[in-house]
């Protein structure tokens, strides 16, 4: 499939899952105000993040491993953590649920949270600096 048409394709999944989570913050009303320019900003960030990471796991496939393969495919995993974690954050906002805390019980679930961030910013950190290396010729 070339990468127009993939495109077209993942930003109209994009949409659909849109227009299902506005409908669904809609029905959540008790959690927050579904008329809120937060809450519309909260749903945004969706689309934006799935083209980011899609594109960022696309651009580390083109570049065919090497050095600055290696460093992008870092920067795509750990935009995929932040994708996560960022549902994680909507879950919480519009259901109240926070799952790592569900799961593991408060302070285990804080630790879960924290060492997401790390995760999130090592693997970004490490992927920039990988990329830099190369760049140098180092």
């Amino acid at each position: 499939m070339k990468l127009t048409k993939k495109i077209i394709v993942f930003t109209t999944l994009a949409i659909l899952l849109l227009t299902s989570l506005t409908g669904f913050a809609q029905d959540m009303s008790h959690h927050t105000n579904p008329s809120s320019l937060k809450t519309w900003f909260g749903i945004l960030e969706f689309p934006f993040l799935f083209v980011c990471v899609f594109f960022a796991f696309q651009t580390a496939t083109a570049l065919k491993g090497g050095t600055f393969g290696k460093g992008m495919n870092q920067l795509a995993w750990g935009f995929l953590v932040m994708a996560v974690g960022h549902l994680h954050m909507q879950l919480d906002h519009f259901m109240g649920v926070n799952l790592f805390n569900e799961l593991l019980g408060e302070t285990l679930g804080m630790i879960a949270w924290f060492s997401a961030l790390v995760v999130t910013w090592g693997l970004s950190g490490l992927g920039f600096y990988t990329i830099y290396k190369a760049s140098k010729g180092k």
